[in-house]
């Protein structure tokens, strides 16, 4: 099995998280819930997330299908 690595990153300033699996080009585009964005590449491959305010999700857990 290979291992990848998976790079974390957060702006407490900002209150915004960014979890991308993959180093490509690619975008951001809107999920089901408006603090939730889904980085793909230009063939739609998932490439990330980013999660904003995330300060307000202390003690409530959601959920949101990615691509």
């Amino acid at each position: 099995m290979e291992r990848r690595a998976v790079k974390f990153w957060y702006d407490p300033e900002g209150d915004f998280m960014e979890v991308i699996f993959d180093e490509k080009a690619g975008y951001f585009r809107e999920t089901d819930d408006e603090r939730v964005m889904e980085k793909v590449d230009a063939d739609g491959n998932f490439l990330g997330f980013s999660v904003m305010n995330v300060s307000s999700l202390k003690g409530k857990p959601f959920e949101v299908a990615l691509a």
